[in-house]
């Protein structure tokens, strides 16, 4: 009779992850919703609509030749975007165990923000993710299933920067949120890298971006965004590169990118991603 008993115990935990789940799944696509509505709810009329690359003069040269192969003169500013993406993220740095994830992304220009949905695949249990900046507002926060709380980092100086970080190293992606006329200061450093600064509140970042032989965006660093260890936030180098630029909304974006922090030890990717669609909305 003990294998009806272990049937029995089968059936009500499968019952009970069942139900963790469809609750979770539920309450999950209200909280998307709900981070996504105020992000929408923020944003602002953009005093500039119409891309003209008169508003090139005067930046460092490897940043003029970026705009002048991405965008083409007259085309409308970006006012939002929605990204699809798919690709592995790995959580342990030194480690070789990577997890497939799927993600919508969803991207305004001004004021800048970003909701990103995301669904983990740990050892078979789904982990769902928000990474977001809303109305400056840095938030970061995990959950087992949709339902079981297991990571959360929000409302703190500290999750604003990180955020406001990720939404200036993914512009390659929105890359007219490049332009001085959408709130970006570049700033000289060689022939094939230059130095950009966003502010957005009391929140200020500044990354070096890097360009290709193809003129085109090829990595971004950071000195020192916040990386979470051990519960505290630590200032840790970072760097992301972008590759396999396609043509989309009449700009050329990349389709291919992979985030890493650079530890003492050495380079720790993190996360490897591949852009599955776009679609733009543009200034009117």
């Amino acid at each position: 009779m003990w294998w009806k008993v272990i049937l029995v115990v089968i059936v009500v935990v499968a019952a009970a992850v069942l139900g963790t789940w469809a609750y979770g799944s539920s309450r999950w696509r209200a909280e998307t919703r709900e981070l996504t509505e105020s992000l929408m709810a923020k944003r602002v009329p953009q005093s500039v609509r119409v891309y003209d690359p008169e508003e090139l003069e005067g930046l460092p040269a490897p940043v003029q030749r970026y705009f002048r192969k991405a965008l083409k003169a007259g085309q409308n500013m970006i006012a939002a975007v929605h990204i699809k993406q798919e690709g592995t993220f790995n959580n342990r740095p030194g480690s070789d165990v990577w997890s497939p994830f799927t993600a919508t992304e969803d991207v305004v220009i001004q004021r800048p923000g970003f909701v990103w949905d995301a669904r983990i695949s740990m050892m078979g249990i789904p982990v769902h993710v928000h990474d977001a900046y809303v109305g400056g507002e840095g938030i970061l926060r995990g959950k087992l299933l949709g339902a079981l709380l297991v990571m959360e980092m929000r409302g703190t100086p500290e999750a604003a920067e990180g955020e406001l970080y990720r939404y200036l190293a993914e512009a390659a992606c929105y890359p007219t949120a490049l332009l001085p006329s959408q709130g970006a200061r570049w700033e000289a450093v060689d022939d094939s890298s230059a130095r950009v600064t966003l502010e957005d509140g009391g929140t200020r970042v500044t990354m070096l971006f890097t360009f290709g032989e193809d003129d085109l965006i090829e990595s971004v660093y950071a000195d020192a965004r916040g990386r979470e260890v051990s519960g505290k936030i630590v200032p840790t180098p970072w760097k992301g590169t972008w590759s396999q630029y396609e043509s989309h909304g009449g700009m050329l974006v990349p389709t291919s990118g992979e985030i890493a922090w650079i530890l003492q030890e050495g380079r720790s990717p993190y996360w490897r991603g591949r852009i599955v669609e776009y679609d733009f909305e543009w200034a009117e």
